[in-house]
């Protein structure tokens, strides 16, 4: 489904706004049951899964390469990579030895439950592990689309400016945690951390904010540990330590 067709949509040429409310429901509420379903099925794997989402080019692919680079040494890993067209990401992630699934949505603008559950079921067995899903660079509609995930990872990088979490106030407000990427360049392009964190803050004042670079390594010791601290949390804690 592309953003035109979207609950997140204002308008449809030629159909009512009620309609369009009402399809928009329909649509998420279809979506919300298969979540639901792909949520029982991590826990009876002992999964902890993450949604990262970003703006395109934020960032995810490389943060995430450097990722399961690492955490591979201490826990079994698999990731679901959403584009609209093309497997490289999926190729890159495949060259750490991490296994790895491709969905090009096409016109679409978003994973949801139905791909993510298609997607899963054709990744070797990872019970006791951590899946890494990787959505369509889109800070819109990945906001309002459940995927049964623990919990949504929303990355920004410094090039992008500081006022993203007001702009796109949705998805910050469904994220956990929000990693500043490329804080390597924050000097270079004048780049207000405490503003940024401020701002998002404003937007939801639970959100939890790391900064890195995917480039240096800069900052992924916390994200390990941050992604220890899941684990730790989770009802049905998954197999291995944190490096």
């Amino acid at each position: 489904m592309d953003c035109a067709a979207d609950p997140a949509g204002l308008t449809v040429a030629g159909m009512s706004s009620e309609r369009v409310i009402q399809i928009g429901r329909d649509i998420l509420g279809r979506n919300d049951r298969i979540a639901a379903d792909n949520r029982a099925r991590f826990l009876a794997d002992d999964m902890l899964v993450f949604n990262l989402v970003s703006s395109p080019g934020a960032g995810k692919t490389s943060l995430l390469v450097r990722a399961v680079s690492e955490l591979k040494r201490s826990w079994q890993l698999g990731v679901i990579e959403g584009d609209q067209q093309t497997s490289n990401d999926a190729e890159r992630i495949r060259a750490t030895g991490v296994p790895a699934i491709q969905i090009n949505t096409g016109k679409g603008c978003h994973l949801d439950a139905t791909m993510v559950s298609e997607a899963y079921r054709r990744l070797p067995p990872l019970n006791h592990g951590i899946l890494f899903i990787e959505n369509v660079g889109n800070l819109v509609c990945p906001a309002a689309f459940d995927l049964g995930e623990a919990c949504k990872i929303v990355v920004l990088s410094t090039t992008e400016g500081e006022d993203k979490p007001l702009k796109y106030p949705e998805m910050f407000a469904a994220s956990s945690l929000m990693l500043i990427n490329k804080i390597d360049l924050a000097r270079l392009v004048d780049f207000d951390l405490d503003q940024t964190v401020e701002y998002a803050r404003r937007v939801s004042p639970g959100i939890e904010v790391l900064t890195v670079s995917a480039r240096t390594g800069e900052g992924f010791a916390a994200l390990y540990a941050w992604i220890g601290k899941q684990v730790a949390g989770q009802t049905h804690p998954v197999g291995g330590t944190a490096r």
